[in-house]
């Protein structure tokens, strides 16, 4: 088996089927030695995305680029077909001609991709912020429904130093970012 210089190019999927496509090309590249031979990696750049529901933290993943997988390969007259016929790829992100060969990416840009969905788990974390002094209202625990004044933000646990008024009279409350959201 020959070893062949592999680069980055782009398949375009139907949107929503790439998870699939990655599947698929994992599955080959155990299964066929043809596809070992061209094929290296398959990789789906990924963000985590933090948002609040019914005042608890959820985490989802989704795709950086909907409709699209990139894949490392050798691209001959062999390999281009069974990429090409993948179930759910549509062909290959070309300079714009149907008929180009395909362009691929350089390895900055995919570092930079990968960089970017990297980058955005700790951005998804530190999303949230507040500053003291601003109006916010509580959206989980016993003190739900009530609205109040940050006095102070613990950045490192992710809390807040609350100020609500009940029955007239103001109460200290330390709540966490995920029990408040901003007015």
């Amino acid at each position: 088996m020959a070893e062949y210089k592999k680069q980055w190019y782009v398949l375009r999927a139907i949107s929503g089927k790439e998870n699939k496509v990655e599947e698929y090309i994992n599955s080959a590249l155990t299964t066929s030695t043809i596809f070992r031979e061209y094929v290296s990696q398959v990789l789906i750049p990924r963000e985590k995305i933090v948002t609040l529901k019914n005042g608890k933290r959820v985490e989802k993943e989704r795709n950086l680029l909907p409709g699209y997988v990139l894949v490392e390969c050798y691209l001959c007259d062999e390999s281009f077909p069974l990429l090409r016929n993948i179930p759910h790829v549509m062909g290959f992100l070309s300079g714009g001609k149907t008929t180009a060969k395909p362009e691929p990416v350089s390895q900055e840009e995919v570092n930079k991709l990968v960089g970017l969905a990297s980058e955005s788990e700790t951005r998804a974390a530190s999303e949230i912020t507040f500053i003291a002094g601003e109006s916010i209202k509580v959206v989980d625990g016993p003190f739900n429904g009530f609205k109040g004044t940050v006095q102070e933000v613990i950045q490192d646990k992710h809390k807040l130093k609350v100020v609500v008024t009940i029955f007239d009279r103001q109460t200290p409350l330390e709540l966490g970012y995920n029990q408040v959201e901003k007015e």
